[in-house]
């Protein structure tokens, strides 16, 4: 009984927190929009600015150094579509049985108002459509994409929660903006042939064209628009998308990142978003066609990315960094495809990791990162809170069978 209690403890917490702080916050990439990258000749070279983000606020950033750096905290987009996700849930939790639930039912629908309607007012134009992306410049590698260029991967998320909203709510505002995203997968993602098919760019602008995960939550967007305007161009781009993906898993379940050679990492929580977004196909049109794909794709995220006392691992061979990401994924992953009872107690030992190693108990939020022999402190606001705040309330469902 205490440890039910624990979950929605911290669930409340976890509330206060981010409410408290209007769900701003920093970020994992926003280091390189400090002063010395935007208004030095420093920071005109890409791979400097690569790895200064790399240093000061990414997987080598121990130290939190955007106070130093006079970071600004924002909205992000993605960040308050998992929040408002996360809201839908508990009200669902609330109706199922209020006196035990973290939130009331007239909390969960006030931050759902709340923040669907401020998350319309994050959506920005691509060249045809519109969607959803970061507030800050997104620095890799090979390419560099501007400050609120939209994404696949946010737009994704922001469906989702505006068409969960909807189903709550009956706001017709959340659903036009979720249906005409459609647009911008359909006229702005370009799409890269690939065998039999191809792949949803992560953007409109080149530089992530082929990336499984990316390419994966495009063709969910569109399926989530077919099924409230059945228009069968969408199911078929959706499936061909899914298909070409599905060809390329690995005998053993998994899927590489992408397909640029510096892109051959197996990774934890976009193995997670893989198997969400198949998910949704059978979950849309009740086929079975994918069934060994997700079994596959699950089993190989159970055996490879947690260990044998449920603690998670970044990579499938490779135990650190574990990123707070790679806590959370599970959730979500288990409650969708069907496989919370039978993994109830690693979902457990997880979350007691998780509270162990990542949480404050002080402060109440959750830590960025846990190395070897130190954890990496940083809050940061849609990749360590919303993103825990949406997991753990799928847990929540989880455990009352909802």
């Amino acid at each position: 009984m205490m440890k039910d209690l624990a979950l929605s403890e911290t669930i409340s917490q976890l509330h206060d927190y981010c409410s408290d702080r209007d769900y701003k916050g920093h970020d994992v990439a926003d280091s390189v929009d400090c002063w010395l990258m935007t208004h030095t000749s420093i920071g005109k070279n890409n791979l400097i600015r690569f790895g200064f983000l790399q240093l000061t606020g990414h997987r080598l950033g121990y130290i939190n150094m955007r106070p130093l750096m006079r970071i600004p905290t924002f909205h992000n987009g993605k960040g308050i579509a998992l929040f408002l996700n996360a809201y839908c849930n508990l009200y669902e939790v609330a109706c199922t049985d209020e006196q035990k639930a973290p939130l009331s039912k007239a909390v969960c629908l006030e931050k759902i108002d709340y923040l669907g309607h401020l998350l319309l007012t994050l959506r920005h134009k691509a060249d045809k459509g519109a969607g959803w992306g970061y507030p800050t410049t997104w620095q890799a590698r090979n390419f560099q994409f501007p400050a609120n260029t939209p994404t696949a991967v946010a737009s994704s998320f922001a469906v989702d929660a505006l068409l969960h909203a909807y189903t709550l709510t009956k706001e017709e505002d959340f659903k036009n903006a979720a249906l005409e995203t459609a647009t911008f997968v359909l006229q702005d993602l370009h799409r890269t042939p690939y065998k039999e098919g191809f792949m949803f760019s992560y953007s409109q602008y080149s530089g992530n064209d082929t990336v499984y995960n990316a390419s994966l939550l495009a063709a969910r967007i569109l399926l989530q628009c077919y099924q409230y305007e059945h228009n069968e161009e969408y199911l078929n781009l959706a499936q061909t998308a899914i298909e070409t993906c599905v060809r390329d898993q690995a005998a053993d379940g998994s899927w590489k990142y992408g397909l640029l050679p510096v892109q051959t990492w197996i990774d934890n929580f976009h193995t997670g978003y893989n198997l969400e977004a198949i998910w949704e196909y059978k979950h849309i049109t009740g086929s079975d066609r994918y069934d060994d794909c997700l079994k596959r794709g699950a089993d190989f995220m159970l055996q490879h990315h947690f260990d044998a006392n449920g603690v998670p691992k970044y990579y499938h061979n490779k135990q650190y960094p574990i990123d707070i990401h790679c806590c959370g994924s599970l959730f979500p992953m288990l409650y969708k495809l069907g496989l919370y009872e039978e993994n109830a107690t690693l979902a457990r030992n997880v979350y007691d990791w998780t509270m162990d190693n990542m949480w404050s108990k002080r402060k109440h939020y959750f830590y960025f990162q846990h190395h070897k022999w130190f954890a990496n402190k940083a809050s940061l606001m849609r990749w360590s809170q919303a993103f825990m705040m949406n997991a753990l309330s799928y847990y929540e469902k989880s455990k009352l069978g909802i």
